[in-house]
């Protein structure tokens, strides 16, 4: 070990022993402030859905923020089935449970599921700094096999609002620039401003040599959260907006007279906008007396130009009072209202699914599931063209299943090839309407509408596209389940 990691670990354990906060006399660096994460991912199929994928094992750094609490980026920790700290030089682990994660955030915070002070031995929470702004030096730590740090100094080029890990998630991001060299435990690491935790890395191009990382006013809104005792997550909006750079829709908004402001196209059911009373066709002039200009950004006084959903998504809380001034029918108007945060699960196409399998049920070799944009992002990077056009179209305009009353969006993902299902192979990709004349909004419902034998047996399946309704023969299709039981499908259904 180095002189001075020897000198901050001696150090430490004098300060820890006459009972101070050892993080405010040792010194950060990567030996003593960095635990190595290990987890073992599984991932859920969607084509198959009672499959899972082969287990694959993934290394990160997280940062010591307390006695014994590890912050990393969710990401890291998506869909694990075993996760573990490591000493970052002793190599002494310990079997960790996850406090806290949000996947729109990308943060997690762990902690050991059972005691093992070797893990920690030596080791001192980081100090934190929100002070970064562009054109700051910061270093990006990392753990060497053998336990060395190393450290790489990169300047921070800009400020901006950007996505983390989820499509359609966007948060404040700093944008750096330097060489990174690559390390065996380098998916997620720690970056530091004068020895204080600055934020963590979120993604590396080699070739540009640039990299996005997770800021600290983000980490502290999420570490605010935690401590309080009951998650709740960042606040959205819940719009869909367009610029109004161009003059024929200025006029048509009621703009010709006015600097800057938003054309809403969509809205969100249930979000904090709808609840609000924010309609589609609104022109939204300012949020929080930030005025928003004509493409969607204001002018932070931290920052300078951002997203507009900053305001939002970085400087509120959850419960927090909105103040929208806007322009409806050519007319002003201020809307007040508290800001919420709609959960994945409550949308109508799930926008992202993690540590849990996608709903489905099986009759007699018909395949039903509900439609998740994960389902679609299975089709590949580009699945807005190469996944079924109809889906597409449905996860993108979910406002007439909405009106409806769907609580999801019920669909035939495919037919395997069964007595059962003779003259339907080729039928995929088909919203169900009803089932034996009764609506179907969720696999549940699906579920308890099949447990009712008709009285001639026969199940009739209405389908919104060809070939419009299907018919299945109860005792044959559960004959044909056990069946598909003994070779080789695991389960018929999950529902939750």
């Amino acid at each position: 070990m180095r002189l001075k990691s020897f000198l901050s670990v001696v150090l430490a354990a004098v300060v820890c022993g006459l009972g101070f906060s050892a993080s405010v006399y040792a010194e950060a660096t990567p030996e003593t402030s960095i635990i190595r994460v290990n987890a073992t991912l599984q991932d859920y199929s969607f084509v198959k859905p009672w499959e899972k994928g082969a287990p694959s094992p993934r290394r990160g750094l997280g940062a010591l923020i307390s006695k014994n609490q590890v912050l990393t980026t969710a990401e890291m920790v998506v869909n694990a089935t075993y996760i573990e700290l490591e000493h970052p030089s002793s190599g002494a682990k310990v079997p960790a449970k996850i406090v806290a994660r949000d996947y729109e955030a990308n943060l997690a915070l762990l902690e050991p599921a059972v005691s093992n002070d070797r893990v920690f031995e030596g080791v001192v929470p980081m100090e934190r700094t929100n002070a970064v702004k562009a054109g700051d030096s910061v270093e990006v730590w990392q753990i060497e096999d053998n336990g060395d740090g190393v450290t790489t100094e990169v300047e921070v080029l800009r400020v901006n609002v950007g996505r983390y890990f989820l499509s359609g998630s966007n948060f404040l991001v700093y944008q750096i620039k330097g060489s990174l060299q690559a390390r065996v435990n380098s998916f997620t690491l720690p970056v530091i401003q004068d020895g204080k935790l600055a934020g963590m890395l979120l993604s590396y191009n080699s070739k540009e040599q640039t990299a996005n990382i997770l800021p600290m006013p983000i980490i502290e809104a999420f570490l605010a959260d935690v401590g309080d005792g009951e998650y709740e997550g960042f606040p959205m909006l819940g719009i869909g907006f367009a610029q109004t750079l161009d003059e024929q829709l200025r006029d048509f908004a009621g703009l010709a007279d006015k600097d800057g402001g938003i054309f809403v196209r969509k809205i969100a059911k249930e979000s904090s906008a709808d609840k609000g009373g924010i309609k589609k066709e609104d022109v939204i002039l300012s949020i929080n007396g930030y005025p928003i200009d004509s493409r969607g950004n204001y002018t932070d006084p931290t920052y300078g130009k951002l997203s507009f959903s900053h305001i939002v998504r970085g400087n509120a809380k959850v419960g927090d009072k909105c103040t929208v001034e806007l322009i409806r029918d050519g007319e002003p108007m201020t809307l007040e209202f508290e800001l919420s945060r709609k959960d994945a699960a409550d949308y109508l196409i799930d926008p992202y699914m993690f540590d849990r399998g996608p709903r489905f049920l099986i009759l007699g070799g018909l395949i039903f599931q509900e439609l998740t944009s994960p389902y679609l992002e299975s089709w590949g990077d580009n699945w807005t063209t190469r996944a079924p056009f109809k889906l597409v179209y449905a996860a993108a305009n979910p406002e007439k299943y909405e009106k409806e009353g769907r609580e999801k969006l019920v669909f035939l993902s495919n037919v395997l090839k069964t007595p059962s299902t003779l003259g339907y192979e080729g039928v995929n990709s088909v919203v169900v309407t009803k089932v034996n004349g009764q609506a179907v909004g969720s696999i549940k419902e699906l579920s308890a509408v099949f447990s009712k034998v008709p009285e001639d047996g026969i199940h009739r399946i209405e389908l919104n596209d060809y070939p419009n309704i299907i018919y299945v023969r109860d005792d044959i299709s559960r004959d044909i389940n056990k069946q598909l039981l003994q070779y080789g499908i695991g389960q018929l259904e999950r529902l939750e």
